[in-house]
């Protein structure tokens, strides 16, 4: 602590220095802050190597108060594994669940929210992209939020090539989009 910090710590109201030891005391502690803790998660894991199927299903019960969704010994040690670490050291920040869940939002093609995957290969907002199928032209504009295709929104290419073909396309290959070589970025 610098010395400055050590002044306006002691300026700081006496209830955020309060509420601020409380949150350090409530926090889970981080891999490798106790040993105690380390040796107790350790041989929590270790005993689910040891442990039978069924076994595995009281303890998924016990954790997750449901009952364990299959008999698969792999899935079940992983999931415990993850579950007895998840309660030791806590779970994802609500910044990284906020992400992943906005990360798969994206991927299942949910419109809605704001993207965060962007790609330096998109082409510029407003152009047009033309692609001849079975004699017929398709005319697909860049939008910021994704592509506009016969009046409705797609997040991908390779979703507009689909409902054009029938078949599973590259969205870039099907419209003639070049990648970028790493010599060229």
């Amino acid at each position: 602590m610098t010395k400055q910090d050590s002044v306006l710590a002691q300026h700081a109201p006496v209830t955020s220095r309060r509420a601020a030891a409380k949150r350090i005391e409530q926090r889970p502690p981080r891999p490798g802050e106790s040993t105690a803790t380390e040796a107790s998660t350790l041989a929590q894991l270790m005993a689910l190597k040891r442990m039978s199927v069924n076994e595995m299903k009281a303890k998924w019960e016990a954790l997750f108060a449901a009952p364990a969704p299959n008999n698969s010994r792999g899935y079940l040690e992983l999931r415990l594994g993850w579950r007895i670490q998840e309660l030791t050291h806590g779970g994802p920040s609500r910044e990284t669940r906020r992400t992943l869940d906005l990360l798969a939002d994206e991927v299942e093609g949910k419109i809605g929210r704001r993207t965060i995957l962007s790609d330096s290969r998109n082409p510029v907002i407003g152009t047009r992209l033309l692609r001849e199928w079975d004699g017929v032209e398709h005319t697909v504009t860049v939008t910021k939020d994704g592509y506009e295709f016969e009046g409705r929104f797609y997040k991908s290419l390779s979703a507009i090539a689909r409902t054009i073909t029938g078949t599973q396309w590259n969205g870039w290959r099907f419209f003639g989009i070049r990648e970028i070589s790493r010599g060229q970025r």
